[in-house]
């Protein structure tokens, strides 16, 4: 496990900790850690993950303002420079990721793909309709 020492990975912005201490107070784990990562898949080809997990041995620890964020090594690469956000408009609510490293991203927001990297891209709606 590393803590970044430098610019971390990822940036965490003030109403993205408020939120998370928030949502992790209500927790039955006060050692959880909020997990961004990357997954294949997604319209264009990958798309973003979150969930509330423990430090494994070769994540980035970020911490700001109480959070702990974690990012797993692969994940790095294509998150490196981003920004989670947490907003809430007429028109969305939830956390969002700028990533600067995404040249193509899906309409809904949660999937991309980088210059260098286009993933494994499922056409939209194609989990829908193997379920039917």
């Amino acid at each position: 496990m590393s803590v970044e020492v430098g610019r971390p990975t990822v940036l965490l912005t003030e109403s993205a900790v408020a939120k998370l201490k928030e949502m992790l107070a209500e927790q039955d784990d006060p050692n959880l850690c909020f997990r961004v990562f990357i997954q294949p898949g997604g319209c264009d080809g990958f798309s973003y993950g979150m969930t509330f997990d423990s430090p494994e041995a070769d994540d980035e620890v970020i911490e700001r303002g109480g959070v702990r964020l974690l990012v797993d090594r692969t994940s790095a690469r294509l998150l490196r420079g981003s920004e989670v956000d947490y907003v809430n408009s007429v028109t969305a609510t939830g956390f969002a990721i700028r990533n600067p490293n995404a040249v193509a991203t899906c309409g809904c927001g949660h999937s991309f793909k980088t210059a260098d990297e286009a993933g494994h891209a499922d056409p939209c709606g194609e989990e829908a309709e193997a379920g039917e």
